[in-house]
């Protein structure tokens, strides 16, 4: 894989805090802290997923909604195997 290095300002404060979380959550330091939060912002929580195509996401998220309206829920394993 790739890398590319950046360059990043920000200001003392906000680097001083993200120090402080960094060592307070078990980081090894401010640049690992701000790959997590990349990750975590682009792959886990945004709208933007390499993995699935636009009609899985809407598959997965019309089994979900029919599970919590049924009240009835399924491990990962069934969810997958639905999906293939």
């Amino acid at each position: 894989m790739a890398t590319k290095q950046i360059n990043l300002k920000i200001s003392k404060n906000l680097y001083d805090s993200a120090e402080s979380f960094a060592d307070s959550y078990g980081y090894r330091n401010v640049q690992d802290l701000l790959m997590e939060s990349l990750r975590e912002k682009i792959f886990e929580k945004g709208d933007f997923d390499e993995f699935f195509s636009s009609k899985e996401i809407e598959l997965i998220d019309s089994l979900i909604e029919k599970s919590v309206k049924k009240k009835k829920f399924v491990d990962e394993k069934e969810i997958m195997k639905a999906l293939e």
